[in-house]
């Protein structure tokens, strides 16, 4: 069975943005392209948040990404996403300023995917929330998404 992929936006936004001149985010960069060319091992999944989020913007930078979205399913709001997102806020697991990322987390986990790809390790993949956000999902009756940036979900090497 193929495993199942939620596209957080960041990733989307490193994947067409200009090579960046700072070390980090260029290295970023070249990772989520890596990542890219061997996307077809997965099913990948984006939400109407993510579609939002990548129409803002420079016109010419939102087009790229939008146009990267080309073929990606897009899973339809739910209202237990809602839910949970608000209880992802509401315990102050994540503050008021990310309820868009505590929709990315609640639609990945009521819709079953596997993997929550992503670069925000300020309100998503960060260490210190993962274990709060996935007792959260737990509780609602839902199995979170391992939630991981394109580095971690690379291929292994073969030696």
């Amino acid at each position: 069975m193929t495993q199942r992929v939620y596209l957080e936006t960041s990733v989307i936004s490193y994947l067409t943005a200009l090579p960046s001149r700072d070390l980090l985010v260029a290295g970023h960069q070249q990772v989520t392209r890596e990542w890219w060319d061997k996307r077809t091992r997965f099913g990948l999944y984006v939400s109407e948040a993510v579609v939002q989020e990548v129409s803002r913007g420079d016109a010419g930078a939102a087009a790229r990404r939008i146009e990267a979205l080309q073929g990606l399913a897009i899973l339809a709001s739910a209202p237990q996403a809602l839910e949970l997102a608000r209880s992802f806020l509401a315990t102050a697991t994540m503050p008021g300023k990310a309820a868009i990322d505590a929709l990315h987390v609640a639609l990945a986990a009521v819709h079953g995917m596997d993997f929550l790809l992503t670069w925000n390790c300020t309100h998503i993949a960060n260490a210190a929330l993962r274990p709060q956000l996935e007792e959260l999902c737990w509780r609602a009756g839902f199995r979170p998404p391992i939630i991981c940036t394109p580095l971690e979900l690379m291929e292994e090497n073969e030696s």
